[in-house]
């Protein structure tokens, strides 16, 4: 295979002797892009110098035969520089965003090729000029690396596909064209550099997997769902597409396609600073945006309304959800949600006989809590206008969206148009049973989460997600967007004690391996996802989490390493947060503080207590002074954290 390689690049770079080369550089040099354009078109991507993706063929087949790349003349280059910063509408990691990058712009007849080159990475994208309608018959994306590099690689057997990937540790050789997985993906290019792929301005336009090539066992390919012909109704909420076209997209007029982005860092801590995917997003399309909360929520489906100590039936009805705005109400939390259960499955306009939303809300108005109701995607399609007028006028504040599982030019299609009707109304989105956020929470803020990670709620059914996964999807899942993992668990495991229970579920690892999640874990709309009679068990870890907040003005990575430990400050206002998580290994960290301004400060601790390697829920809670100068020492059990909160004294 590697003399196969070899005399593939070989002819590659005879083939291109003639080609017209062009470079565009990060404002500070450290990213370089370079551009070759003869028969094919082909760019190279270099850190300080060094090549990190080799030579790697780039195209747009056109329905009318003509091919974006091949046989191509540069018409004009250009080259721009872009210096500014974005304020998030929802914050993230920064209340405010820098946005620096060198833009080379290539014109062809018809068509335009841009190529960014940022500090933090690179990414590339097709411009179409085309005034009438066509189809995209292809995409060629390639990723050429110089080595046989290990991978962390989300495979997928299908395209319908709720994206919920465990990470499988292999290396490139490993995949050939017959495996795929979804973006994005993370590469270990040696000498603690990695790169991660994945796409952003996702609009109008299929979704990108990666394939491995059976020419090249180094590069990974561009894989994209056709336009769907056919569905088949497997129940209310699997739509499953059964045929497809022989081509990837249907186009009209002018229009840019997405950014095929590269985050490329010197450090596994680069990786959790990068906001790359956000600033390749489109510009914001809605102008009001005062009413878009953030906030924390409490969950009902994870601990399936198991509630105690009351003196009514616990289940799907009025009652249990006023307990749950009572518990949202007294520990400040600003929303509720209704999952599963409450209208008749198959007919969003018909309530189950002991719900009644208009109550819920208005109690909920009287507690300062608010509600957010669970819809399937394809029930609340069959009547969208209806339904969401309806939800309007109830006053509910947002809707959790589940099962799409697909991420086809039409379903691409179907998120844009639930987040502008939903704006319409000032109503929240949150999506599960979704693809990965590529840029679409920019245009429409009130896109406030996603999931598409393997989250808590797996744990009803399995032995994941385990602390190991936990740490990795920080650097992976968590780069592209906001990452509603649902966490929370106060029912604690070990390892060799984790079980399966579907009604009583608890979670792998400690439980400051939770309380760590609230720092560590991105996601506007924070899910606390166990039971609240258990929660006012936990008066401690409700101190914790009542506090918490759910957005950042400020973020600071302390520890890093893919897959093996986590540690990050984050400031909200004058307060800092620190959450810490690390895999079934027990791990102690030393921690520096310089991130503080001058003073002194208050440092409340939750960190696993002396037995938590036998018992996961054991805890203990300290109170210490700090400053700038202070290094503190992190012991955490296996599968364990630790959280604390700073204050100014």
């Amino acid at each position: 295979m590697k003399k196969l390689s070899i005399l593939i690049l070989f002819v590659f770079v005879i083939l291109n002797l003639s080609a017209k080369e062009y470079s565009v550089k990060s404002p500070s040099g450290k990213i370089v892009v370079k551009v070759a354009v003869g028969e094919s078109i082909n760019y190279t991507v270099l850190l300080n110098g060094t090549e990190i993706i080799s030579p790697s063929n780039i195209s747009l087949e056109i329905s009318d035969g003509v091919i974006w790349g091949k046989n191509s003349k540069v018409k004009k280059a250009k080259t721009i520089s872009v210096s500014e910063d974005i304020i998030p509408v929802v914050q993230r990691k920064y209340a405010k965003i820098e946005n620096n990058y060198n833009q080379l712009t290539l014109s062809f007849k018809g068509y335009q090729l841009q190529f960014r080159a940022y500090d933090e990475g690179a990414a590339y994208r097709w411009v179409s000029e085309k005034k009438d309608t066509y189809k995209i018959v292809s995409e060629l994306v390639t990723f050429n690396f110089p080595a046989d590099h290990k991978i962390w690689f989300p495979e997928e057997k299908s395209m319908f596909t709720h994206q919920e990937c465990k990470y499988l540790n292999e290396k490139l050789s490993d995949i050939n064209a017959d495996r795929f997985g979804s973006t994005g993906m993370l590469i270990d290019c040696g000498n603690n550099v990695k790169t991660y792929i994945s796409e952003s301005d996702l609009m109008d336009y299929p979704g990108m997997y990666l394939k491995g090539s059976n020419e090249n066992s180094n590069a990974l390919i561009g894989k994209f769902p056709g336009v769907v012909l056919e569905e088949i109704q497997l129940r209310d909420r699997d739509l499953k597409p059964t045929k497809y076209a022989d081509y990837i997209a249907e186009c009209s007029g002018p229009r840019s396609f997405p950014w095929r982005a590269m985050i490329i860092t010197e450090n596994d801590a680069d990786l959790l600073k990068s906001e790359l995917i956000y600033k390749l997003g489109p510009e914001q399309k809605i102008e009001n945006t005062d009413w878009i909360k953030p906030g924390k929520v409490a969950w009902d489906w994870w601990n399936a309304n198991n509630i105690y100590g009351v003196d009514f039936e616990a289940g799907v009805n009025n009652n249990t959800y006023k307990y749950y705005i009572d518990f949202a109400s007294k520990y400040g939390l600003e929303y509720i949600i209704l999952d599963e259960g409450w209208y008749v499955l198959g007919d969003i306009m018909k309530l189950e006989k002991d719900i009644d939303i208009q109550e819920l809300v208005d109690y909920g108005k009287t507690k300062n809590v608010d509600i957010i109701l669970w819809v399937v995607w394809e029930t609340l399609d069959d009547k969208l206008t209806e339904a969401l007028d309806q939800f309007q006028k109830w006053g509910v504040k947002g809707i959790k969206m589940d099962f799409m599982q697909r991420d086809d030019q039409w379903m691409v299609n179907f998120y844009e148009k639930i987040a502008a009707e939903c704006a319409k109304r000032e109503l929240l989105v949150d999506f599960h049973g979704a693809y990965k956020p590529s840029g679409l929470n920019r245009a429409y803020p009130n896109v406030i989460s996603y999931e598409g990670v393997k989250g808590l709620e797996n744990a009803k059914w399995s032995d994941m997600p385990d602390p190991e996964h936990n740490v990795t999807i920080p650097f992976i899942r968590m780069v592209a967007g906001p990452m509603d993992f649902t966490p929370g668990a106060m029912i604690n495991a070990t390892k060799e004690n984790f079980k399966i229970v579907f009604n009583k579920p608890m979670s792998p690892g400690t439980r400051c391996h939770q309380l760590g999640m609230y720092v560590v874990f991105e996601s506007p709309l924070q899910m606390l996802a166990d039971n609240p009679s258990n929660y006012y068990r936990e008066p401690e870890c409700m101190e914790f989490m009542s506090a918490v907040p759910s957005v950042w003005d400020d973020t600071k990575i302390l520890a890093a390493k893919v897959s093996d430990f986590v540690a990050i400050a984050r400031r909200s206002g004058d307060t800092w947060y620190v959450g810490a998580m690390t895999d079934w290994d027990a791990r102690t960290l030393e921690l520096n503080f310089d991130f503080l301004d001058s003073g002194n400060y208050k440092m409340q601790i939750w960190k696993d207590g002396i037995n938590a390697d036998k018992h996961a829920s054991d805890f203990a809670q300290e109170e210490i002074q700090v400053n700038s100068s202070s290094k503190i020492t992190v012991k955490m059990a296996p599968g364990g954290g630790w959280a604390a909160i700073i204050t100014k004294e």
